[in-house]
């Protein structure tokens, strides 16, 4: 497991060909091994929303919009 922080109050966490973003101590979005991308249907503060958009700037196809359990259910099984 990896751990990058890429701005202020913005890290990535690196595991096994998994991407996961969080804000602050969050998972909001992640990019799963098999190319898709998740980001969180829960509504944050402006901040997480702007770390979100700009993490997933440039990403062509869809993002799928998911319940918070599970970007928190992929870190629990990374842990």
């Amino acid at each position: 497991m990896r751990l990058k922080k890429i701005g202020s109050n913005q890290t990535e966490l690196f595991k096994n060909g998994l991407v996961v973003l969080f804000s602050y101590d969050t998972p909001v979005a992640a990019l799963l091994p098999s190319g898709r991308y998740l980001k969180t249907g829960t509504k944050y503060s402006t901040t997480t929303t702007k770390h979100v958009n700009s993490w997933l700037q440039g990403v062509f196809g869809d993002v799928e919009i998911v319940a918070q359990c599970v970007l928190d259910g992929l870190i629990e099984r990374v842990a």
